[in-house]
């Protein structure tokens, strides 16, 4: 399995997405100058959106799903927001920056600054409409079987580029087969026709021929590091970026980060599933700081915990192993440090399971990440 990624488009962006073949999201008309670099003049707020779209954009891998949703737009006869698909991701996140000689800028009307190539998969022209598949639910056993994290995207005004689950991605891939009697479009080459408010095959073959600048936020996390800066974010979007290789003893299948789980503000950084074997799999939801732990970390664990046994493991049943990532600490000898271990024991006997608690270390213009016995 894979993660399914949905991106939002208007009218005039998506025609040029199926043409050229590309996703991407942006932020206003900014020039990303922190990217390989230790330095930024950005405020620290826009600095910290603009990471936060990078950590999302480095979730996607090679081989994941994409579906577009085309917002509502009243003046061209859009009269609710579509979700159209199937495509498949062919490239990792790369950057082409918001100057003159960003590629398709002028005719996009806006700067996407953070984009991935796709290619078609199981493509289809007609698009599943908002109704159908977050508020329709004659179908719908439990509210857990509800597309909740698109939900709770269009309640908290998420991102263009939002994951969803395993679950919802086989609920939505089959609304979309069913809206279209199963009967895709056997073709290489697409557009997006208005009047039909329908993807439609086209003969020509459009080249994609932007730059592709490798991103590193490497050197801005530990340029804010060196400066006593918060640089969650950062730390986010590199975790990310290097999951597999972090985690090298994972089997993962499925990547989310900023992973809501609920109406309030809580979202969980970073989250994953993990097969064991043919029959068992884990779901881990990992909590991030770049400071020192503390005992009342466990209160935001739980929140987690509770949502994932009542929303997603009816659908996805799994072992949880949460993971708190956080600075290293040097002296594991004193009180505070033994208050931390005692509030890891007491949760995890009430839960009846384990957190794995892992310690980041920055030496030598590098991350290791060690994970701690206790």
């Amino acid at each position: 399995m894979a993660t399914t990624h949905v991106f939002v488009v208007d009218t005039n962006t998506f025609k040029y997405h199926l043409e050229y073949k590309f996703a991407g999201t942006g932020a206003r008309e900014l020039y990303i100058d922190f990217n390989n670099s230790f330095f930024t003049r950005l405020h620290y707020k826009t600095e910290d959106n603009l990471i936060g779209m990078i950590a999302d954009g480095l979730r996607v891998r090679v081989g994941d799903y994409i579906i577009f949703y085309l917002q509502q737009d009243l003046k061209r006869g859009i009269r609710e927001g579509k979700f159209y698909g199937i495509f498949k991701v062919n490239s990792t996140l790369f950057l082409d920056n918001n100057d003159e000689y960003q590629f398709l800028k002028r005719e996009l009307s806006k700067s996407l600054t953070f984009r991935i190539l796709i290619e078609p998969f199981e493509v289809y022209a007609q698009g599943v409409t908002e109704w159908e598949a977050l508020d329709e639910i004659k179908f719908i056993q439990s509210p857990n079987q509800m597309l909740w994290s698109l939900i709770y995207r269009k309640l908290k005004g998420n991102r263009g580029n939002t994951m969803i689950t395993m679950y919802e991605t086989e609920r939505l891939f089959q609304l979309i087969r069913n809206k279209n009697n199963y009967l895709s479009l056997r073709f290489d080459n697409f557009t997006f026709d208005i009047n039909s408010q329908t993807i439609i095959p086209i003969q020509n073959s459009f080249l994609y021929q932007g730059r592709m600048e490798t991103i590193n936020i490497l050197p801005r996390l530990l340029a804010k590091y060196n400066e006593s800066k918060q640089f969650e974010t950062l730390l986010q979007a590199y975790i990310l970026q290097y999951l597999e290789s972090i985690f090298s003893d994972e089997q993962i299948e499925w990547i989310g980060n900023e992973f809501s789980c609920g109406v309030g503000m809580q979202r969980i950084d970073i989250i994953f599933s993990s097969i064991i074997n043919e029959v068992s799999r884990k779901i881990v939801p990992i909590e991030l700081k770049s400071t020192f732990v503390y005992p009342e970390i466990i209160n935001q664990l739980q929140r987690y915990i509770d949502w994932l046994e009542q929303y997603y493991l009816p659908n996805k049943p799994s072992l949880i192993e949460p993971i708190i990532i956080s600075r290293y600490i040097p002296d594991k000898t004193t009180r505070s440090y033994q208050n931390i271990i005692w509030a890891f024991n007491e949760f995890n006997q009430q839960n009846n399971l384990k957190i794995r608690y892992i310690e980041f270390l920055i030496k030598d213009n590098n991350i290791q990440f060690i994970e701690v016995n206790y």
